[in-house]
């Protein structure tokens, strides 16, 4: 059935979503604010990571977060700020860090992390992309014997799950990634992860849906969604009006703002994080998390990109020098040849990656209106989650049977 179909935002989700709808013979129009060259999509750490399983609102964060709130380089960091957005998004995190809901949501984390990198998988071996996909695993580097314990106690959950997952000793380790230094105790190797280079990729992915005869909006913002009965029928954008049939809201951290519209309330805060580029060889080899330090490390073509911090203060784009030194002062510890230099850390960028409450994406319809569906609140996980939510949008909007159960990511959930 040929549908217009309009999407709001042009992120890592948008694009997958446009890619899969595209598929279906349908007119899409992908709007965004921006030019399509930053943001989240852009500077994250590449990672695609079935080893996530637990997710952010996990019992134990809100106490570090409340340590760590009076030290500006920590790696999870709240502003305090009377707003009622905020206060609500953070009563709701409070009652989803529970053990209970961090295990039940477990095995939902992963099925959809593994049907995305299948999904990227079937999109490599496509003649028409040449993006870099890397399946070398990932390494959670520890110095503490309580991060690395910590960490395998997650291993093994995993192994349970399926994945394969390996403790690494010292030499092994050293083996492996003889880029790592002397402080570095070992590791805990998800070897079911994956990493890429964004930029590449969202390139790549708009040169194709564009020969595709997709249309793309640039630097149009939307202000307005206009609604007849319950029926969603035209946005107005700051350079004009698009009418639709489906409409796909994908707008990330700016998702709960535009929602209200539509008298929706889905909780997002945005959460920053930052990120450094070196072209300098590092001889760094498979992509790590620096446990104590909460800092990603992804060897991409031509650099290696090192990604951190979780600023939950809004949405801003201001960077941090403080959390930007951390950053690099961590890689420059766990890593004897690594050396950001003033002009790399001053060359530095951020995005805001959003942030539901409970860890999990929203992804399906809207109960009141029959023709939008939302996108949005991936978090840390939205460049690996990409492919699947896009596959499971077209899914619903062509009303198919989804390649997975969707309702643990029900929009309404918190309404």
């Amino acid at each position: 059935m040929k549908k217009r179909i309009v999407i709001i935002g042009g992120g890592i989700i948008g694009l997958s979503t446009a890619y899969y709808l595209k598929k279906e013979a349908t007119e899409v129009i992908v709007v965004d604010k921006s030019n399509f060259s930053s943001g989240a999509s852009y500077v994250n750490a590449g990672l695609i990571t079935p080893s996530h399983i637990i997710s952010l609102a996990s019992p134990g964060i809100i106490t570090k977060g409340i340590k760590w709130m009076f030290n500006s380089s920590s790696p999870f960091y709240v502003k305090p700020r009377l707003d009622f957005d905020f206060l609500k998004w953070s009563w709701l995190f409070k009652q989803s860090a529970t053990s209970a809901k961090v295990k039940s949501s477990i095995p939902v984390i992963r099925d959809i992390n593994l049907l995305s990198k299948q999904l990227y998988e079937e999109m490599k071996s496509e003649n028409v992309f040449d993006f870099f996909y890397e399946n070398k695993g990932l390494l959670m580097l520890y110095k503490t014997d309580k991060e690395g314990e910590a960490e395998w106690n997650v291993g093994k959950k995993a192994i349970e799950l399926g994945l394969e997952v390996n403790l690494l000793s010292k030499e092994t380790l050293q083996n492996i990634e003889p880029s790592v230094n002397s402080t570095v105790k070992g590791a805990v190797h998800y070897l079911s992860d994956a990493h890429m280079t964004p930029v590449d990729f969202m390139q790549q992915m708009k040169n194709y849906l564009i020969q595709k005869g997709v249309v793309f909006k640039t630097e149009n913002e939307v202000t307005d969604i206009q609604i007849k009965s319950n029926h969603a029928t035209t946005v107005t954008t700051t350079n004009g009006k698009l009418q639709f049939d489906e409409l796909v809201v994908a707008t990330g951290s700016w998702s709960q703002n535009l929602l209200k519209k539509i008298q929706l309330q889905v909780p997002v805060q945005a959460g920053k994080g930052y990120r450094i580029e070196t072209e300098t060889p590092t001889n760094i080899n498979l992509p790590s998390i620096l446990l104590e330090a909460k800092v990603a490390v992804t060897p991409m073509e031509g650099v290696t990109r090192f990604a951190g911090t979780m600023e939950l203060g809004g949405i801003n784009h201001n960077i941090n020098p403080k959390r930007v030194n951390a950053i690099a002062n961590a890689a420059e510890s766990y890593y004897d040849q690594v050396k950001i230099t003033t002009e790399e850390k001053t060359n530095s960028s951020c995005g805001l990656r959003p942030c539901s409450p409970d860890g999990l994406p929203y992804i399906g319809r809207v109960s009141k209106l029959t023709n939008v569906t939302v996108a949005t609140g991936h978090a840390m996980m939205g460049w690996s989650l990409g492919p699947a939510t896009g596959k499971l949008i077209s899914e619903i909007i062509f009303n198919k049977p989804t390649s997975m159960d969707i309702s643990p990511f029900q929009v309404e959930r918190f309404s």
